[in-house]
């Protein structure tokens, strides 16, 4: 924003600094003028020798006064100049933070996030102010970090089923009789894998933007939805889906709620034993609010392996089924959703094979005008 220049907030202190000690002197003078005009005999007011004005001498108090205000004059200019100069000094040394707060902030804002304050000292405001930017910037910088590895990530994504297409058409294109409808095949598939990666793009980003209203939610409604729906892939996979609770009411978007209660049961089926493989969906409430628990059969996964699913992209090779890979954001998006409704999720491998996804929503509060 354009501002007008103006004094800087430098020599403002020190023309503070220097009016408050002409003041404090101009008081103390005054008040020592008026204790010796009213509290010192004029006999004890001697005149100086030599003051004499045609042949007589000055009255006692006029000559006070003529020995008093130069002296008085000198006192006050010599407390300007101390004032000035020391106040130059003082302001100085206060606002030297300042000015290294200021050259982190330029910094950060012609791009370099990696720069920090680090003021030394004991706690006061400055370095309070101090320690807080930094906090800021390694947060900022961590989260630029993440933006641009999921920008990369989702770039490579996208890239893939494109890259497929043009070599499919390449082909087609280079031998006439190529089967047609083979071709329209791999096409779609390739088509529907890349509108599920976009849809699942910009449910994220919607998530992560937590522009929703928030709702009164039953968790036990959505895993039964969500259950229904995914019945025939179960089936077709040869996995028993079992779904039980209690009511566990929850407040949040609906729409994003059901979506990560649809990705955590889709990913527990299709990443599965190859046949006879189990899936459990469980509801309830704990002291802390509703609870969606979802667990999988399978193979034996590392507690390392499990703590990188959340992370876009990232598909562990364990859990991957040659029939279903997925799009990599199916966690991911069950993270970013519990983050958005202020939830925690927990994933821990199960002794027997498998994981246990646990979802914990916070108890829905009052409502707005209730």
């Amino acid at each position: 924003m354009a501002r007008a220049p103006g004094p800087s907030v430098r020599l403002r202190l020190t023309l503070s600094y220097a009016g408050f000690l002409m003041v404090a002197g101009a008081l103390l003078l005054a008040t020592v003028w008026v204790f010796l005009l009213r509290y010192v005999p004029d006999r004890a007011l001697l005149v100086p020798s030599g003051t004499h004005l045609n042949g007589g001498v000055f009255p006692v108090r006029s000559a006070l006064l003529r020995v008093f205000a130069p002296r008085a004059a000198a006192a006050l200019g010599f407390l300007l100049v101390f004032g000035l100069v020391g106040g130059w000094v003082l302001a100085g040394r206060m606002l030297a933070p300042l000015t290294r707060i200021t050259h982190a902030t330029r910094t950060a804002a012609s791009g370099s996030l990696s720069h920090r304050i680090r003021l030394p000292g004991r706690e006061d405001e400055f370095r309070e102010l101090a320690d807080a930017f930094d906090t800021m910037l390694a947060r900022l910088e961590a989260h630029v970090a993440e933006q641009r590895r999921f920008a990369a990530d989702a770039s490579h994504e996208l890239r893939t089923p494109l890259a497929i297409s043009k070599a499919l058409l390449d082909v087609a294109h280079a031998d006439p009789g190529h089967d047609s409808e083979a071709l329209v095949d791999r096409l779609r598939a390739v088509n529907t894998r890349a509108i599920d990666l976009t849809e699942a793009l910009l449910v994220l980003s919607r998530a992560d933007r937590r522009s929703f209203a928030r709702e009164p939610v039953d968790l036990s409604l959505l895993a039964e939805e969500a259950a229904e729906t995914l019945v025939p892939l179960a089936e077709r996979h040869g996995v028993t889906l079992d779904t039980a609770g209690e009511v566990a009411p929850a407040s949040g978007s609906p729409a994003l709620l059901l979506q990560l209660t649809t990705n955590l049961v889709h990913n527990a089926i299709v990443h599965n034993l190859p046949a006879g493989g189990g899936v459990w969906v469980r509801t309830g409430v704990r002291p802390a609010g509703a609870v969606l628990t979802v667990e999988n059969s399978g193979e034996p996964l590392s507690p390392l392996l499990v703590s990188t699913l959340t992370l876009p992209f990232r598909r562990g090779s364990e859990r991957v089924r040659t029939d279903h890979a997925g799009v990599g954001l199916g966690l991911a998006i069950v993270k970013t959703i519990t983050d958005a409704h202020g939830g925690t999720l927990t994933l821990t491998p199960r002794r027997a094979g498998g994981m246990r996804v646990t979802v914990e929503l916070p108890q829905p509060g009052p409502r707005a005008g209730g």
